[in-house]
């Protein structure tokens, strides 16, 4: 272990809390790995070709409506507590496993709008407004992470060190920058979830694993925000102490 030296001992707690955060988030996939028997990036190889080809262009029209409708929602139903937003969706994957690939394809759209929903609800607990274009752009960059079903245990550096650069582009720029990796993050939980006889029990746990991730990373993800805000540094600043604090785990 080695030792987090920072700005003050106040932000030094807040880091180690959100690092903790971030390491939680990687080990909610594992059950779903245990559950499938087998690694992550052989489950794409279980999608047929049409559907592969067409994921990402999927992902993409899935991410445009999903962040017009989770917008909206906002003004009519309230945040939810993250207990519930994790039942509702495991509930969710439940039912599109149930079917087999067909209600899987159905239920993705929807589960991206929950997740994305989610995630904006994280940010306005920071103090960040979901309804402007800037903390839009930071939502969708929490999905840029690699998700749950990543075999690097949770610390996917890669979130820190290389996260997508949103800043500038158009919303329709963001969304299809970010839609790549999502395409393959999204791939996974399909493609587990229409394996035979257990389909509904892996929808229901690959969603709980796909929310549990989500709302830890965008929890980290504003948290980083937020302090970087009340502490006046930059978010490259801020990723690298916590990428600092990670090691003082």
């Amino acid at each position: 272990m080695t030792e987090l030296v920072t700005i003050d001992p106040e932000t030094d707690q807040d880091l180690i809390l959100l690092a903790r955060r971030y390491r939680k988030a990687g080990g909610v996939g594992m059950q779903v790995l245990n559950l499938v028997g087998g690694q992550a990036e052989n489950l794409l190889e279980r999608l047929p070709d049409a559907v592969k080809d067409r994921l990402e262009s999927a992902t993409e029209q899935a991410l445009t409506t999903a962040l017009r409708a989770a917008s909206r929602s906002r003004s009519v139903v309230p945040d939810q507590r993250s207990w519930l937003n994790v039942a509702m969706t495991t509930a969710m994957g439940a039912a599109g496993g149930a079917g087999g690939l067909p209600s899987a394809l159905v239920e993705l759209p929807v589960t991206t709008t929950v997740l994305l929903r989610i995630i904006q609800g994280v940010a306005a607990d920071y103090g960040f407004d979901p309804q402007t274009e800037a903390i839009q752009k930071e939502c969708l960059a929490v999905f840029s992470s690699a998700g749950p079903l990543a075999a690097d245990d949770g610390a996917d550096m890669a979130f820190l060190a290389a996260r997508v650069t949103l800043t500038g582009a158009t919303m329709h720029a963001a969304i299809a920058r970010v839609a790549p990796r999502l395409a393959a993050v999204l791939g996974q939980k399909l493609a587990a979830q229409t394996l035979p006889v257990i389909g509904a029990a892996t929808g229901a746990a690959t969603n709980f694993a796909y929310t549990s991730y989500y709302q830890e990373i965008a929890h980290v993800h504003f948290g980083l925000l937020d302090l970087g805000r009340r502490r006046g540094l930059q978010p490259e600043q801020m990723r690298q102490l916590l990428a600092q604090a990670m090691t003082a785990l």
